[in-house]
């Protein structure tokens, strides 16, 4: 493990470059396999449809919740990124707080589930469980491991693409 002399800017950066890439990816993915094109926006649905421009500008508005996430875990850092098994605690917190016990009825949360009549879907939860998982995951072993160029590229890269992307489809659509 690292010596968690993290400095809180690199860490904000690595946590929302890595929220961002796995939030877009599980996003993408969710959308082809799950159609969210015909069930999104529609009458019944809660969600704007997809070809909204602020829903088409989510992917840009993601680092901010990547600050927030870091604020968060930079706290509790050495609980997380000094323990062998930090990336299945950072994930559990993630589902137990983010998913399961929002302060909101958030789709799948024990509020929605208790007091709206939404849906209980499976899917919502295959897409949270799985982008809190690579972010988990990848994040921890980016934390921990702080000199690996090759990551550092791959994560900058793949960060740049998925800003480029919506910015292309929104100055598209104008």
């Amino acid at each position: 493990m690292n010596d968690l002399k993290t400095d809180l800017f690199p860490f904000i950066i690595k946590t929302s470059i890595v929220h961002t890439v796995t939030y877009f990816i599980a996003g993408v993915a969710a959308m082809t396999l799950l159609d969210y094109g015909q069930t999104m926006g529609t009458e019944n649905s809660i969600f704007k449809p997809i070809t909204d421009p602020i829903v088409m500008a989510g992917p840009l508005l993601q680092p901010i919740r990547g600050v927030i996430f870091a604020l968060a875990f930079y706290l509790i850092r050495h609980s997380i990124f000094g323990s062998k098994l930090g990336w299945l605690k950072l994930w559990w917190l993630l589902i137990a707080l983010g998913v399961l016990s929002t302060f909101g009825p958030a789709p799948g949360s024990i509020e929605a589930i208790i007091y709206t009549k939404m849906d209980l879907s499976v899917f919502t939860y295959v897409e949270v469980v799985l982008q809190a998982f690579a972010f988990s995951c990848i994040l921890y072993y980016w934390v921990n491991n702080k000199n690996l160029k090759w990551l550092n590229w791959v994560m900058g890269v793949a960060f740049a693409v998925v800003m480029l992307l919506p910015t292309l489809g929104l100055l598209v659509e104008q």
